[in-house]
């Protein structure tokens, strides 16, 4: 909301100053967004007379300007081909900032001639493209005169961010309210709203003819006609308050329909009545219907939007924009005026659907002053008799003005129990009836909020308005007690543990997505959703219909656009919800991750490989670490459907799945039209137990031995169904002190071995923290290692 200083004091009379009006405004909650000074910002550019223009010594196309600037005369080098004796034009002197080319104006030698200045263009001054030549002002223009001042730039413009709830301080008047309740000045009577009386009847009437079930739509409308009306330019007033605030003035009539829209929060309309076909009907748009608006688009319609029609069609829509057919142009005699009460939700939905903005829309989709539709048509007449004559009818109106009184109650210390400040129940009274409030009450006021605060329902409502214009720095600071004497952590541990997840996944190479919590419903059921309770029942999109009941499917999607983008190779997670059913114990936090293409780049030195099942399995295991768990999780064949069969596998403690990872299903792929092939991981956070708390924070002591260590392999011939982790582990078990890791290097299953049984070759590194081990005892190590291998697997050695 824009507006100026010298606007503001058309409803506030004050003394207080810009910067005290600035901070004032901030204090009581109309956040200020820029306080622009054009007059501050030309101060040096002053009228000036050229006294003497003669040819440059040492160039065809330049001037030597005497320029008298009223205080003194200076030499200025000019190239304008207009500069000449005797005319007045804008001078900038040395030091100055040109807006126009973002220089600094120093002072030089042109050709050998000294230069102390120069006289500018409208482009060197930001006014317009125009630079063919200096700006030559009027010959009675006096000298020495700040350039602002002749542009009309004197004002400043401020630029106030209102939030939705104060629809009211969307006109100037509503501003000047609440500086005034604030004690910045007094607020001023506006004789604009006293009544016109009509000196004829009406030749156009209104309709209302809307379904029952959109009456809100329009619960009322009111109107005038205007006959021998001039329609010329505005006045120069008129047209730099419009001007100032970023509006282009057009002509009278509309100028004063923009300028009551800003001045007093209230939207208006003018048709130019002969271009009318009878009476104008507030009705619903029908199938088929469109209109050519004022800003030179044409829009489709559809019955769920407002429109005010006549006999050939739809002139204009409600609330949102004119009609270009019906418009008021220089040759319009004849207006007819609208001013309508368009209902907010269904006004900001038609604008959403036809993508107009407009400042109408703007204060309509945020509630107006019901009884606006009365006094706006007051307002219209006196502007409109001052500015273009003409006479004006009686004011026709249709339907019924929505019942706007309403009686909120205000306990005198819930202001100070609830906002915390204690304010003498005199002020809260003062307060409520200078911002328009009629209190009556001892003890408990009663309220009843003006027709212009359509945002007051609750009592907290009133506390609010009382305590911004007191001053919320008044509210002293109270410390908040302490739950204990000792500060709690901020973060739960499973935020913790979510936390160092990301960072491990980080650091493994993935890339963190952020995806929705929401699928379609064809994705969900691959993934094992389909529970109804999970469908949505208003989506964000008809592609978004259903909670996630797994994190893969996002993780799928993104990887598909980022391959048909010809990021083949990639690595992506996401740590977030998923859901299996729509209670607290159906959602899971979980870690889900995925890689595509070659798991190592392409290099002259290594063979490069696709990503494979194994990859997916130790990002798991990496997650499960990374979260704090201490046991060794075993691995299962069972993992869910939409990983490849006997290329998958579960990580189990006990009966507790902590993850699943593999290759997900070619039929999963194919339906999501990804190509393949994909590994991926899910690990369920909140099942991995939690590590043993530690009597304290310090470090365990490291343990490095000085022995060296030493490496034996095995190879062992064993039933196909038997997996490898069974001989990790029966390894392993033989001395975990001295076996300090098992890794299984080779699987071999063809030529030279019987049908049905495969070779597995394990690394085992024996670490010895005593002593060095002796041939022998390398040797007795070696052989319990075959036994127990041989007895948990039903292997035997390979020769």
């Amino acid at each position: 909301m824009k507006l100026t200083l010298a606007w503001l004091k058309d409803h506030l009379e004050t003394a207080a100053s810009l910067d005290e009006l600035a901070r004032t405004l901030v204090d009581i909650g109309l956040e200020l967004e820029s306080v622009r000074d054009r007059a501050k910002e030309l101060a040096p550019f002053t009228t000036a007379v050229v006294v003497e223009a003669k040819p440059h010594p040492n160039a065809d196309r330049l001037k030597v300007c005497i320029v008298d600037t009223g205080a003194a005369r200076v030499q200025v080098v000019c190239g304008a081909p207009n500069a000449r004796s005797g005319m007045k034009g804008v001078f900038a002197p040395v030091g100055s900032h040109i807006p126009g080319t973002g220089l600094d104006l120093e002072r030089g030698m042109i050709r050998g001639v000294e230069s102390n200045g120069m006289l500018v263009s409208e482009r060197e001054m930001g006014l317009s493209d125009e630079h063919a030549g200096i700006i030559e002002l009027p010959e009675d223009t006096a000298l020495g005169l700040p350039f602002a001042q002749i542009l009309g730039l004197g004002d400043p413009v401020l630029d106030v961010a209102v939030t939705p709830n104060r629809a009211d301080c969307l006109g100037v008047r509503g501003i000047a309210r609440d500086l005034a309740a604030a004690g910045r000045g007094r607020l001023k009577e506006d004789a604009r709203a006293v009544p016109v009386r009509g000196s004829f009847t009406s030749p156009l009437r209104w309709k209302i003819e809307l379904p029952a079930d959109a009456v809100g739509a329009c619960p009322f409308v009111a109107g005038r006609t205007f006959r021998k009306v001039k329609n010329g330019p505005s006045p120069r007033w008129l047209q730099e308050r419009l001007s100032a605030i970023g509006l282009r003035p057009i002509s009278a009539l509309v100028d004063i329909t923009n300028y009551v829209t800003f001045d007093l929060g209230r939207p208006l309309h003018v048709f130019d009545a002969d271009k009318l076909a009878g009476d104008l009907t507030v009705r619903l748009a029908r199938p088929g219907e469109s209109m050519a608006a004022l800003n030179g688009k044409s829009y489709a319609l559809d019955p769920s939007i407002t429109v005010i029609a006549d006999a050939k069609g739809v002139q204009t829509l409600g609330g949102i924009i004119g009609g270009e057919a019906s418009g008021c142009t220089a040759a319009t005699e004849n207006v007819f005026l609208e001013v309508a009460l368009f209902d907010a939700v269904r006004t900001a939905r038609s604008g959403r659907k036809l993508a107009i903005e407009s400042d109408a829309r703007y204060r309509f989709e945020r509630g107006l002053d019901p009884t606006s539709a009365l006094w706006g048509a007051e307002v219209a007449a006196h502007l409109i008799a001052e500015l273009c004559g003409g006479e004006a009818s009686e004011v026709v109106s249709a339907g019924t003005m929505p019942e706007w009184r309403r009686t909120v109650t205000l306990r005198q210390d819930r202001v100070r129990t609830l906002g915390g400040v204690d304010v003498a129940p005199a002020e809260q009274a003062r307060i409520l009836r200078a911002l328009g409030y009629a209190v009556e009450g001892e003890g408990t006021f009663s309220a009843l909020p003006p027709p212009w605060r359509g945002d007051v329902t609750r009592e907290p409502d009133l506390i609010e308005d009382i305590l911004r214009i007191h001053g919320y720095d008044r509210i002293e600071p109270v410390p908040l007690p302490l739950a204990s004497a000792l500060p709690r952590l901020a973060l739960s541990p499973l935020q913790r543990r979510a936390r160092a997840v990301k960072r491990g996944l980080a650091a493994r190479g993935l890339m963190e997505a952020v995806t929705w919590s929401f699928a379609s419903a064809k994705h969900a059921a691959l993934f094992g959703g389909g529970n109804p309770a999970l469908a949505l029942a208003n989506p964000i999109s008809s592609d978004l219909d259903v909670m996630r009941p797994s994190i893969l499917p996002n993780l799928l999607a993104a990887a598909g656009r980022n391959a048909d983008r010809g990021l083949r190779d990639l690595a992506l997670f996401e740590v977030g919800p998923q859901y299996a059913d729509d209670t607290p114990k159906g959602q899971a936090l979980v870690a889900a991750g995925l890689r595509a293409g070659l798991a190592s780049p392409r290099h002259w030195a290594a063979p490069s490989r696709e990503v494979d099942a194994f990859d997916a399995k130790a990002d798991a295991l990496a997650v499960i670490a990374e979260a704090g768990g201490t046991a060794e999780p075993q691995v299962t064949m069972d993992a869910p459907a939409w990983y490849h069969p006997g290329r998958s596998g579960t990580l189990r403690l006990g009966a507790n799945a902590l993850a699943t990872f593999g290759v997900l299903h070619p039929k999963v792929l194919r339906e999501m039209d990804v190509k393949g092939p994909l590994v991926g991981f899910e690990v369920f956070l909140e099942r991995i137990p939690q590590p043993r708390a530690k009597a304290g924070k310090m470090r365990p002591l490291l343990k490095v031995s000085p022995f060296q260590p030493v490496e034996r392999d095995f190879a062992f011939v064993v039933d196909a169904g038997v997996e490898a982790q069974a001989l990790v582990r029966a390894a392993k078990g033989v001395d975990k002190l001295l076996i300090a890791e098992v890794g299984v290097f080779d699987v071999y299953q063809g030529a030279n071995l019987p049908a049905g049984k495969k070779s597995l070759a394990l690394s085992v590194r024996l670490q010895p923290s005593e002593r060095t081990l002796t041939e022998e005892e390398i040797d007795a190590v070696g052989q319990r290692i075959v036994a127990a291998v041989i007895k948990a697997t039903g292997g035997v050695l390979r020769s």
